[in-house]
């Protein structure tokens, strides 16, 4: 694995709330308010959106994590309690514009929990294509009990995830689900100890980073269309995404290396 160094050719200026390193083709963004748990301050999430619209082109996947005990504790509540209902409005908007970006972004993005995934902090990391949770992450929904309602785009990203029924329990009654529970109900995708999130969230980035980028752009940007469309229309859509992958120089290059048994066969890891 190749040291980290700070991340070059990133044209946008971030704020000291986000922590820039990289190792290799693969760029590592860390949460930096530990302080505050990692909440997310208004810059903190221009500051996302700004990363996620400008990485560098040799970056080819992106590792989320946090510095401190906790993922993200959600919204920076001080700066919502003065908002009237048009700002409101924008305010969330600005985080639907900066997760997009994670989503629907250039590369592939891994998330790293631990600690305290609630609120804004489960919505971010519901828009990242991979999470590894650590056995000290632990998941809420405390918008309930303070009044407000998911603004974070979590009413479209966790349903997907965990069913409208299991959002509902956690949004009415506060329930919280430790990191095992997160695991069984589709939160997570992997599960680790404490303390080996991030070598597995840079490890998985970097098998990501080895695959053909029109292959990493289906799957995070046409493979979610597909599932939410008509079947007729799905297939055409996949027929036509899998007609343009395999067209691809680097596509005929791998399919030919594995022909001539000179890529390794899928095991079971």
């Amino acid at each position: 694995m190749s040291s980290a160094a700070s991340l070059s050719g990133i044209s946008a200026k971030l704020p000291q709330s986000l922590r820039v390193e990289q190792r290799g083709v693969v760029a590592l963004l860390f949460l930096a308010r530990a302080h505050k748990r990692n909440a997310l301050d208004d810059a903190t999430v221009f500051g996302l959106e700004a990363f996620f619209s400008s990485l560098p082109e040799g970056i080819k996947a992106v590792v989320l994590a946090a510095d401190g005990e906790h993922f993200c504790a959600g919204l920076d509540l001080g700066e919502l309690a003065q908002l009237n209902v048009g700002q409101g409005v924008a305010h969330s908007r600005s985080w639907h514009r900066a997760f997009e970006r994670m989503e629907f972004g250039q590369v592939p993005v891994v998330a790293v929990l631990r600690g305290a995934v609630v609120g804004g902090g489960l919505e971010m990391a519901a828009a990242c294509h991979i999470r590894v949770a650590e056995g000290s992450a632990y998941y809420a929904l405390p918008e309930g009990s303070r009044g407000i309602f998911v603004g974070g785009g979590g009413s479209v990203r966790l349903p997907r995830l965990i069913g409208t029924a299991q959002m509902m329990d956690m949004m009415l009654t506060g329930r919280s689900y430790d990191a095992a529970e997160g695991q069984a109900i589709g939160i997570s995708h992997y599960l680790v100890t404490p303390g080996e999130g991030l070598g597995k969230g840079i490890e998985l980035a970097e098998r990501i980073a080895a695959n053909a980028p029109m292959t990493n752009f289906a799957v995070t940007h046409v493979l979610p269309r597909i599932a939410q469309s008509d079947p007729a229309s799905g297939y055409v859509t996949e027929a036509l995404i899998a007609a343009i992958a395999q067209g691809e120089d680097e596509a005929k290059a791998r399919m030919q290396a594995f022909l001539n048994k000179r890529a390794p066969k899928a095991t079971q890891d």
